[in-house]
């Protein structure tokens, strides 16, 4: 878990271990360096989370690997952020499935074994999950900003639970980036958007939120672009977290 909020000089992991553990993610690694720059976040500290939808429609997606692609771009994210080299994953569906992590020394094939483990993709439930997330990281004791990468292909079974939970986590320092994937004029992301969108101060203490489309064949979003959609709107949820002393 990531160390203290406050601005270092450098990435958490440096090159040369990204280079020894996890040769693969090199070049993740360097592209998501030049995203955190152009949205000055060179130096900044943050624990990173992986969220996954395991519901039935994902099949195609952890089949065709797109899954473990996002899981690596994480992971090439991740070093820059937190130096423990690790992202702790919940894996998700009607109910919880699985919280486990992915590491930069073990993330070839990660998501494939653990998905074998698993039992019946269900239904989508997202406060579930983010309830699970926002358990591990009280329970880690950190006080760092983090960053909740989310991906789901559709809404959820109880959009009234999922906005209760994003409006009570808005108090916690917890940053959470929805992915789509899937057909972008689908109506099964209205639900994100209007996520996305919730009023402050009214609902939630700060926009804590943000969301894009991966699109049908989310291997095909270059890095440099996803890497620039997972960061994006975070610095401004960061900056307006600390003035609130929501980040400490």
């Amino acid at each position: 878990m990531a160390g203290p909020s406050t601005a270092a000089p450098g990435p958490a992991i440096g090159l040369r271990e990204v280079e020894e553990t996890a040769p693969a993610l090199v070049s993740l690694y360097k592209s998501a360096s030049v995203s955190l720059t152009k949205h000055r976040m060179s130096g900044e500290r943050a624990a990173v989370y992986l969220v996954l939808d395991y519901s039935g429609s994902m099949r195609e997606y952890y089949e065709d690997g797109s899954v473990q692609a996002l899981a690596d771009r994480v992971l090439g994210l991740s070093a820059h952020l937190d130096d423990d080299g690790r992202v702790p994953v919940v894996f998700f569906s009607t109910d919880v499935d699985a919280v486990t992590d992915i590491a930069l020394d073990n993330h070839r094939g990660r998501i494939d074994a653990i998905v074998a483990g698993l039992g019946h993709m269900g239904k989508t439930s997202y406060h579930l999950a983010m309830d699970a997330v926002i358990d591990h990281y009280l329970d880690s004791g950190s006080t760092a900003p983090a960053l909740v990468v989310f991906q789901t292909d559709g809404g959820p079974i109880s959009k009234h639970a999922a906005e209760r939970y994003l409006c009570k986590a808005a108090k916690l320092p917890l940053f959470w980036q929805f992915i789509g994937f899937g057909n972008k004029r689908s109506n099964q992301f209205d639900f994100l958007h209007r996520l996305d969108e919730l009023a402050v101060p009214a609902r939630r203490a700060v926009d804590n939120a943000g969301f894009f489309h991966a699109g049908p064949d989310p291997r095909k979003v270059p890095d440099a672009e996803l890497y620039d959609r997972l960061v994006a709107e975070f610095p401004h949820w960061l900056a307006t977290a600390r003035a609130q002393g929501i980040v400490k």
